[in-house]
């Protein structure tokens, strides 16, 4: 029987992304996204939830992400959620869900963020160790993307507006 472990989050950068630099040559950066949902309860009352995810990316899309994503921005996440253990200060074992991203994209215009990314989305093909060894090299694999319009020729520029005349011909 087959299986299918996915996920996909739009929403804000909570965090700036924190950025390792491993032994054996990997990079992980891991940043937070925020997600939205409002409604309306049956009294009428209008009520809005937020619901955190733990983002992790690994080896060249960690550099990007590291270079490029700052807290606030608006993103689009696809991946798979990891179940994290960990031993606390105290001793107790804990779990942690993160969402392990094999997709992104910057959503937003340029004014959304301070420094363009020369590419608006990075792929990275879904693996299943702990931490991926840097020898593999991501393999590219369709995304989804919003749908461009077919680009049509720019219309010629209107013309410069000259206020260097001295005769005002305004017909009022």
């Amino acid at each position: 029987m087959a299986s299918l472990n996915k996920v996909i989050l739009i929403g804000n950068v909570g965090n700036d992304p924190d950025v390792r630099y491993l032994d054996g040559g990997s990079v992980v950066a891991k940043f937070s996204v925020a997600t939205n949902e409002r409604y309306t309860t049956r009294t009428g009352e209008q009520v809005e939830s937020t619901e955190w995810f733990r983002v992790e990316v690994w080896n060249d899309q960690a550099k990007t992400v590291e270079k490029y994503v700052r807290k606030g921005q608006q993103i689009y996440v696809e991946g798979r959620l990891r179940t994290e253990t960990y031993t606390d200060r105290e001793g107790k074992e804990r779990f942690a869900l993160n969402v392990r991203a094999t997709t992104f994209q910057f959503l937003g215009g340029p004014n959304d963020r301070q420094d363009e990314a020369p590419a608006q989305q990075q792929q990275a093909a879904p693996r299943q160790q702990a931490a991926p060894a840097p020898a593999q090299r991501p393999q590219a694999a369709p995304a989804p993307a919003r749908q461009q319009p077919a680009r049509q020729e720019a219309a010629p520029a209107p013309a410069a507006f000259d206020n260097s005349g001295g005769d005002d011909d305004l017909p009022f």
